[in-house]
């Protein structure tokens, strides 16, 4: 556990104002199409959960069944990398902090989560961290989606951690220097990290430190056949 924690993508956070997200507040990975935001924003997903928090994963994509999938395909590939002697353990730990919410075919509603959160939290005893929230269409979804994430992140005590795809043709951005399609909504988030490949490699920068300014230059290079932080 200790060993992928030295080598997880949100070691880029050790270098920033507050070290983490923090409770009650929005953070969003931004990539392009291929280039690795849902296996990046499950490994944020690993982070949190090998630090024995306990994690609701929201789908608005795949059904539950593929989530899980995706889970220990890369838990498989972080045992061999870092010759993890505990794999039981760690799938133990695993199946037992995080729940999967799935609401496919347009199903998502906010009131909807808002019921089920407080149904883990009052009847099952399941006090969730963090929220990792995959499938939400930036470009079609309104501000006011992430004005009620964000008064969920208050109301439940947790973070909360989006993927936002990008596009190459689509180069808008806005005076603080943030891309499309956060650039009309940099304000409901504390933290912004961008995912790009280039010709050198596969790279995370942060873009937003919550309310520091300048930004500072945090930039971490990741191995591309599995995402985590190349020494």
């Amino acid at each position: 556990m200790k060993d992928f924690l030295k080598v997880s993508p949100l070691k880029i956070l050790e270098s920033s104002a507050y070290k983490e997200l923090g409770k009650g507040n929005l953070g969003v990975l931004i990539a392009r199409a291929g280039v690795g935001k849902t296996s990046c924003l499950i490994h944020i997903a690993f982070d949190k959960l090998f630090r024995g928090k306990q994690l609701v994963h929201v789908s608005l994509k795949d059904a539950p069944e593929k989530v899980v999938a995706h889970y220990n395909a890369i838990l498989y590939d972080l045992v061999g990398v870092l010759e993890m002697e505990k794999e039981h353990e760690a799938r133990d730990r695993l199946d037992k902090n995080r729940i999967i919410f799935a609401y496919l075919k347009e199903s998502f509603d906010l009131d909807r989560l808002r019921k089920s959160l407080a149904n883990l939290v009052n009847e099952v005893n399941f006090i969730p961290n963090t929220l990792i929230v995959d499938g939400v269409d930036f470009a079609e979804a309104g501000r006011d989606i992430f004005e009620g994430f964000k008064k969920i992140a208050q109301e439940f005590d947790l973070e909360v951690w989006f993927s936002a795809l990008s596009h190459r043709h689509i180069t808008e951005k806005n005076e603080r220097g943030i891309p499309f399609p956060c650039n009309k909504l940099d304000d409901l988030f504390s933290l912004i990290i961008q995912l790009s490949s280039t010709e050198s490699g596969i790279f995370l920068k942060l873009l937003k430190d919550h309310d520091i300014e300048p930004i500072p230059d945090i930039m971490l290079r990741l191995d591309p056949n599995n995402y985590l932080v190349m020494e």
